[in-house]
């Protein structure tokens, strides 16, 4: 997926507690999780980088907001972005 699409799903997209974004791959299995901001972001954002917070670590990254639970994965492998329920995961 472009910069664009990604970063306008990201920036105008509200999620509620009980759900996530799933992330479907070109080559791997999807991941449910959310898209975090940090203060890196403009940067991974213009080389289309993102960090993702899986479901299984969400309730830990909401009380320390410690962005080292995130992985970074490239843009360009994923082929769509979509709001699920955390149970589905």
């Amino acid at each position: 997926m472009t910069i664009e699409l990604i970063s306008k799903f990201v920036e105008n997209t509200t999620i509620p507690a009980t759900k996530s974004v799933k992330v479907d791959f070109k080559k791997r299995n999807s991941i449910n999780g959310i898209i975090i901001q940090d203060k890196d972001y403009d940067d991974l954002k213009s080389k289309n980088f993102w960090r993702i917070v899986p479901v299984s670590l969400m309730e830990e990254w909401n009380k320390s907001k410690n962005v080292n639970l995130a992985k970074i994965y490239s843009g360009g492998e994923f082929t769509k972005l979509s709001l699920v329920s955390n149970k589905e995961s």
